[in-house]
């Protein structure tokens, strides 16, 4: 059981408090490419900050505090230009640096005062990668942003955001709990489909082994023995914040009682052929039933949401009472601990990279790799996805028109 201070720190994530610190070491996935492609400014929250997301007209990501530093103007109204965003209130322009490039009364009044130059925004690096847009918001020299494996698999990208109304901390302690499976998505699973056959197999041994890029749990059950792939390869609990079972779900802070999660799906598509995506789409999955007012329980997913917020707001650790099953769970959050006094102690926490010759198509364990595409006598149609409720027909549409143009020409 942890001490109210701990259970305080593992939650806390604004700038200055221990995990605060540690995850501002890492980037995080804040948004999709094409979401600034459709709108070139989005207002955001990460780790306690409002920030205010741009594209400008030459194609510059920026990431800049919510207000102008004139009078504190709402900058996610602003005006992008050829370069930066500008005010909407009196057109006072930053880049995505944080200068001030532009004061246009300012300059016209007192043009030999170069007051601009004294002016700067608070700003954060941006970058764009697989569809996504990372944020860093540590201190420099930023590391690389990680370029995995997964990310080259030819397959169909996808993005998909979800608002959960708890803390990120309860979340990622999810991601290294494999007992769940057993209870929440089958059992459970089986139950809201109105199955009421025999539980499923069992968990008879669960391991747990700390990597570079977090940890990967293995287990057996009933059904299963140490030669299968559950345990010879497991699944990797993603560090600081991510599960990866052969597709990544983040758990970004916005804040201590609010959590943006952000799922990276890779569908490999028939044949052998490059595959390039032009577009890489994003979609908001909603998580409560506007009938009912009830969380949606029908995907893999939104089960864990359920779980999660189920805890409270903030879980209080305090009150638990942990067992063998927890192992995986207890693992976690001494290391976060331990990682987050290593930060505050002006070291480096783990999981970093910064040589570029190690950055490219880094690997991960997956059970049984990416699915091979194997349509037999069914029509060809696309994967529905089984996680995140709320998938969009336009998607569906093209994934099929893909799968089939592909399969055809296999033929």
């Amino acid at each position: 059981m942890l001490s109210e201070s701990e259970n305080t720190a593992l939650m806390q994530v604004g700038a200055g408090t221990l995990m605060g610190e540690l995850l501002r070491r890492y980037w995080m996935p804040i948004a999709a490419v094409a979401e600034l492609d459709d709108n070139p400014t989005k207002q955001v929250r990460l780790m306690g900050e409002d920030l205010v997301l741009y594209k400008d007209k030459s194609g510059t990501h920026g990431l800049l505090d919510l207000h102008c530093q004139h009078r504190r103007a709402d900058l996610s109204y602003g005006m992008v230009e050829d370069c930066g965003l500008r005010c909407n209130y009196h057109g006072w322009a930053y880049d995505e640096s944080g200068a001030c490039i532009d004061q246009p009364f300012e300059e016209t009044a007192h043009p030999d005062a170069n007051y601009k130059d004294r002016i700067k925004i608070k700003a954060y690096k941006i970058e764009p990668k697989a569809g996504i847009l990372w944020a860093y918001l540590g201190p420099d020299p930023a590391p690389l942003v990680p370029d995995w494996e997964y990310y080259h698999v030819n397959g169909y990208k996808q993005v998909i955001m979800s608002y959960i109304p708890c803390n990120w901390m309860q979340c990622q302690e999810n991601s290294i709990d494999p007992v769940h499976f057993e209870w929440l998505h089958s059992n459970w699973g089986d139950r809201l489909l109105g199955k009421d056959g025999p539980y499923a197999p069992t968990h008879l041994k669960l391991g747990f082994d700390e990597f570079e890029h977090g940890f990967v749990y293995r287990r057996v059950r009933e059904d299963t023995t140490e030669e299968d792939a559950l345990w010879t390869q497991g699944r990797v609990c993603f560090w600081p914040n991510a599960l990866f079972t052969g597709f990544f779900e983040y758990r970004v802070p916005i804040d201590d009682s609010n959590t943006l999660s952000v799922a990276i799906f890779n569908n490999p598509v028939p044949g052998d052929e490059p595959f390039e995506q032009g577009r890489i789409p994003y979609w908001y999955s909603p998580i409560k039933d506007e009938k009912t007012g009830r969380w949606i329980t029908s995907h893999i997913m939104n089960q864990d949401f359920v779980a999660w917020v189920g805890q409270g707001t903030v879980a209080d650790r305090t009150q638990e009472h942990l067992g063998e099953s927890d192992r995986g769970v207890l693992l976690m959050r001494r290391k976060m601990l331990d990682q987050a006094k290593l930060v505050a102690d002006g070291g480096e926490p783990k999981g970093l990279i910064r040589d570029p010759a190690k950055n490219h198509s880094i690997h991960l364990p997956q059970v049984g790799g990416p699915r091979e595409v194997n349509f037999g006598d069914k029509e060809p149609t696309a994967p529905r996805n089984r996680h995140l409720y709320g998938q969009p027909q336009e998607v569906l549409d093209e994934m099929d028109r893909i799968w089939a143009e592909r399969a055809k020409a296999l033929t």
